[in-house]
Order: structure tokens, then sequence, then C-alpha cells
């Protein structure tokens, strides 16, 4: 599924995406969607980014997940408390 982006763009990056889109008669989509395939090949770039190394790493915790599970428990009884009173 196609998605919209919003983005501010040099007038002159703009005028060469249309000038590569009329010279190779294709769309103004398809050169920046080829572009960017292009440089993150150049790059290096994975093909597919681990979802869990690069999020916040919130499964890594010091404590057993028992302990993580009982502090959760204890916060949302107080809270049940707190209204309940």
């Amino acid at each position: 599924m196609d998605k919209i982006l919003s983005a501010r763009i040099d007038e002159a990056v703009i005028r060469q995406i249309a000038l590569l889109a009329r010279e190779l008669r294709t769309t103004k989509k398809a050169v920046i969607e080829s572009a960017v395939r292009f440089y993150s090949e150049q790059t290096g770039l994975k093909k597919q980014v681990d979802v869990f190394e690069s999020t916040c790493g919130s499964w890594k915790r010091s404590e057993p997940p028992e302990e993580t599970v009982r502090q959760a428990r204890s916060t949302f009884r107080k809270s049940m408390e707190r209204h309940h009173q």
C-alpha cells in the first residue's frame, strides 16, 4: 500500500526529479523510490531491520520477569485502591 510522504525539499532537487522523470519516461514517484533503493544498497543498509535491535531495549531488564510482573501488579492494585476509597 502506498502512503503519503510530506517533506520540504529544495526547489532545485524538485526540478531535478521532474527532469529525471521526463527523461526516463516514468513518474516522479518511481524516480524517488528507485533513488532511495539505490542509496540504501550503496550504503550497505540491511534489507530487513531487526526491530528488537532498534527499539528501546525494554525486554533487556536487570530484574527477572517475575519481579517486573510483581511491580506492575502492585502498582495496578494501588491505583485501583485509590479509586475505590
